[in-house]
């Protein structure tokens, strides 16, 4: 066998398993939105493909496992959006209002039911890492204050996670947003009355 046919044939079956993977997920993403997560059986999702029961077990282990896969296209989808909102921020208020309002945004667009991300995701671990240094960036460019960037950016993601919750149960991104600024620009005090 030459080079060329050895290349080939690789390419072949390198494209065949994406396209297996894809199928599995494309599937999974129309069962878990027409029967919920929880119903929702790895039988269920092989019944929407035309892949043999077996080959859904050579990419995925559990519905869980490609559930996770799921979540993290989704925190690698969402990261540029966010990064942007933040490096174009001209102001404190920018940065937090970008930053939330590019989240629950997102949350609209593309949330297909109950769940969380998993926070130790390769791809969500990359987006917490890419908030620090936008955070450090911000202090060194004088948008925010010089403070402790880990507890600021955990404390970001904190009230982001919990949010976005109440945005997918039909909160208003932008009533949302404001208020999630507001609570980081002015502490308790700034929050609107009720």
């Amino acid at each position: 066998m030459d080079a060329r046919h050895s290349y080939a044939a690789t390419s072949r079956r390198e494209l065949t398993k994406a396209q297996n993977r894809e199928t599995i997920l494309a599937a999974a993403r129309l069962v878990f939105a027409e029967l919920g997560f929880a119903a929702a059986t790895v039988r269920d999702i092989i019944r929407a493909t035309s892949l043999a029961s077996g080959t859904f077990y050579n990419y995925f282990k559990s519905k869980e496992e490609v559930y996770q896969a799921l979540r993290d296209e989704l925190a690698l989808a969402v990261r540029p959006r966010l990064r942007e909102a933040r490096l174009l921020a001209t102001s404190a208020e920018e940065f937090f209002a970008g930053t939330f309002r590019a989240l629950f945004q997102f949350v609209v667009e593309t949330e297909t039911g109950p769940g969380r991300f998993r926070m130790d995701s390769p791809q969500v671990l990359a987006g917490f890492a890419e908030l620090r240094q936008d955070i450090e960036a911000a202090m060194a460019r004088g948008l925010l204050p010089a403070t402790d960037a880990a507890l600021l950016c955990a404390a970001l993601i904190g009230v982001a996670f919990e949010l976005a919750e109440q945005v997918k149960a039909g909160a208003g991104v932008e009533d949302v947003a404001r208020f999630a600024t507001a609570l980081f620009l002015g502490g308790i005090g700034a929050l609107p009355k009720s």
